[in-house]
């Protein structure tokens, strides 16, 4: 099987995905609409200001939101794509009560990506393997996350952006 991206790829689109702020704040915009302007804290209060500067930061940089003239932060399409995979892999996670039976969603997605990424590149040229998580699961379980790998597949290489470093923007 040919690899469709590199380790350091992976690695990139995984930590910036997996981001809990990230992942707050996509869902929540998903899951609620446009996030009025200097609504941001009042909505998403579990985060710090630093946090939700730094999502806000990366989703806009990566093309996962915008910000609406008169109405505030909502979802661009990928963005809305990317809700879309986060549902199916905490579905997945809670499904097969990874990485626990009680578990927060974010974590559910966190664990849900750690667990895809490494069937997603060829294996790490240092020798060390993948990032471990809790307790793996099982061949039915393993067998079920068809759908989660093939829609993590199917998003990063529609959204190449995000397996890359940005350089920031030149200024004038």
């Amino acid at each position: 099987m040919t690899a469709l991206f590199t380790s350091a790829e992976v690695r990139r689109a995984v930590e910036l995905l997996a981001s809990r702020s990230l992942i707050r704040l996509v869902t929540e915009i998903d899951d609620n609409g446009v996030i009025p302007p200097r609504r941001l804290t009042g909505t998403l209060p579990d985060l710090s200001s630093h946090q939700l500067r730094r999502a806000c930061e990366a989703a806009s940089a990566h093309g996962l939101v915008r910000t609406a003239p008169s109405s505030g932060l909502e979802l661009t399409d990928p963005g809305a794509e990317l809700a879309d995979l986060y549902d199916v892999a905490a579905r997945w996670a809670r499904r097969h009560a990874y990485p626990a039976p009680v578990c927060e969603f974010s974590s559910r997605i966190r664990h849900a990506l750690d667990l895809l990424a490494p069937s997603l590149a060829p294996e790490r040229a240092d020798g060390r393997s993948p990032r471990r998580t809790a307790g793996l699961p099982g061949d039915e379980a393993k067998a079920d996350l068809a759908r989660p790998r093939a829609l993590l597949i199917q998003w990063l290489a529609g959204n190449p952006q995000v397996t890359r470093i940005l350089e920031p923007e030149p200024t004038a």
